[in-house]
């Protein structure tokens, strides 16, 4: 880990951090929520031994990187803005992008957006739906679970926090990164995020230092910035208009784990299986369904997860 280098990039009127680790061709990872590049440090180190020049951000509202108070700067426009500067402040043209959770979202309209900058695509967890011209990801939510899906608890500004504040940050992440419940997640708001099981145990894959690196730093930040993402998802659905229909031309790969809540999303399993997903996605090669592993699959199984990024990328 002494190895792996950071940096900031003034990138789209906003500082990011970076780390990074390697030579060669260029992996770029985005990470989800609650997280930040360090959920990537297996691949980093992993990946750049085989040859590749690994970077991960801190991606905007996160960690290291600045987190404009303004939610309405968190668009999926200004994500993949801050990427395209970050790369073009770097000096590369194209990169291998890798994702997961929201990190897999940002790259799944990266490629929509800017498949010029982008040789192949691993993404992990969470399909591409396209855009239903009728209503937004929002709307279509609370009507598949009600107004105590995480999506929609997440929407009011402030609420959440509110919840957060009342519990200790490293407990936030341990029942976050620890959660094994396939169902999708309603956390009805007299119960709050409390009442997420907590695991007295970490799983072997997750320690103490682990823990704590991400605690620390959400206590420094607090959770408004990725939370922000959630609450751009309407606005992002109105900008997004243009594009309705439009597929993405981008050679990929997709890995889910068999329990992951996103797998079991009503008819995300018919949607991969019966071809949908290669409909929006007709380069798609692969798809992996991981048996017996949960939502953060690149933490959970890292060796795996690194040998498939690297048996896809490895062709181009």
């Amino acid at each position: 880990m002494d190895k792996i280098e950071h940096q900031t990039i003034a990138t789209n009127g906003i500082n990011m951090h970076i780390a990074s680790i390697g030579t060669g061709p260029v992996v770029l990872f985005l990470h989800g929520f609650p997280e930040l590049w360090y959920s990537w440090r297996h691949q980093l180190l992993s990946l750049s031994s085989l040859g590749y020049r690994c970077i991960a951000p801190d991606l905007r509202g996160y960690g290291d990187t600045d987190a404009p108070k303004n939610a309405r700067e968190y668009t999926i426009f200004h994500i993949v803005g801050d990427l395209v500067g970050l790369i073009d402040s770097l000096g590369i043209d194209k990169v291998f992008l890798v994702g997961h959770d929201w990190g897999a979202t940002v790259a799944w309209y990266f490629c929509l957006l800017r498949p010029d900058r982008i040789k192949a695509l691993v993404n992990m967890s969470v399909v591409f739906q396209p855009r239903n011209p009728h209503k937004s990801s929002v709307q279509i939510s609370r009507e598949l679970f009600g107004d105590d899906f995480y999506i929609c608890r997440f929407q009011e500004p402030g609420e959440v926090e509110e919840d957060f504040a009342q519990m200790d940050t490293a407990s936030i992440i341990t029942r976050f990164l620890t959660s094994r419940d396939p169902k999708p997640p309603c956390i009805p708001k007299e119960v709050g995020f409390r009442g997420i099981p907590d695991n007295p145990n970490l799983p072997s894959w997750l320690s103490e230092k682990d823990i704590n690196y991400y605690a620390g730093k959400f206590n420094q930040t607090g959770f408004t910035g990725g939370l922000n993402y959630n609450r751009c998802l309407d606005l992002n659905w109105e900008l997004m208009a243009a594009w309705t229909g439009l597929k993405i031309k981008v050679s990929a790969k997709f890995i889910v784990g068999d329990v992951d809540p996103t797998y079991h999303i009503p008819g995300v399993k018919e949607y991969i299986s019966k071809g949908g997903l290669k409909k929006y996605v007709p380069f798609l090669q692969e798809v992996v369904v991981m048996e017996g592993v949960a939502h953060f699959l690149n933490q959970e199984k890292p060796e795996e997860v690194s040998e498939h990024i690297y048996d896809f990328i490895k062709k181009f």
